[in-house]
């Protein structure tokens, strides 16, 4: 980690969780952190038990279902900033729908969250990156284990059906960027059940907290972790894809 020590890492969905945790462990290890969130005031609350942090955090407003925000948010980060290394796009939402059966908005705000809103934030990235010569930048995509695979309940259809197009997008870039003899790596974390306020957000009908305590969970941090473990690997190693699950889930 020591060599992304100065450099500037953006973090989607920073606010709670899993890019809560992200956050505070790379300001540990000196990285600079532009917080992306709607609630932009609990990025603000935790950063005061961070000022000691090597790294420095800047917490900007931006909602990622809106491609306006993210190009503000991009804009400020070059103005400001100069440039970025690291991009992780954690930025996501669940919502119980069926793919017979399901309402058209929430549909679309998951489509808008966890497909538009990472490609575009990614496509800024890179942009940034190649206009500022960082040849050897990092974007990670926070993806889910149903990424990969489908649920046995149907309510989780339609979020699994949007995790499947980051696995998609995901290979997609690396083979554009393999083709542009990019250095600039893309990797893929996706975790099984993982303890945050997923099935506490408004999202769910049938779904809810008691799930954490039937079954073993992972921890926001045990995410966050992982993607230091992938930071932390020479610039010639591509982690392309990475799927933690707690003990006892099936994959």
């Amino acid at each position: 980690m020591e060599r992304w020590s100065g450099k500037v890492a953006v973090v989607t969905g920073a606010s709670s969780g899993i890019g809560a945790a992200i956050t505070k462990n790379l300001l540990k290890y000196g990285v600079h952190v532009v917080g992306l969130a709607r609630r932009i005031n609990r990025i603000e609350e935790f950063s005061v038990e961070l000022q000691d942090s090597p790294g420095k955090l800047y917490p900007v407003k931006c909602d990622v279902s809106l491609e306006q925000d993210i190009l503000e948010a991009f804009s400020w980060i070059n103005k400001t900033l100069g440039t970025l290394h690291i991009l992780i796009n954690n930025a996501g939402v669940f919502n119980e729908t069926q793919l017979h059966d399901f309402i058209t908005e929430e549909w679309l705000n998951m489509m808008n969250v966890n497909v538009l809103g990472l490609t575009i934030c990614t496509r800024e990235a890179l942009k940034m990156m190649k206009e500022h010569g960082v040849n050897d930048g990092h974007i990670i995509n926070i993806n889910s284990f149903l990424g990969h695979t489908m649920s046995n309940n149907p309510v989780m259809n339609m979020y699994a059906t949007t995790k499947h197009a980051v696995t998609a997008s995901t290979e997609g870039l690396r083979r554009e960027l393999v083709q542009q003899n990019s250095q600039i790596r893309i990797s893929s974390v996706s975790p099984g059940i993982v303890k945050t306020e997923m099935f506490t957000s408004g999202g769910t009908r049938t779904l809810g907290p008691e799930i954490y305590n039937v079954m073993t969970c992972l921890e926001a941090k045990d995410v966050s972790d992982a993607v230091l473990y992938i930071l932390g690997t020479p610039p010639h190693v591509q982690v392309h894809e990475l799927t933690i699950l707690p003990i006892g889930q099936p994959s």
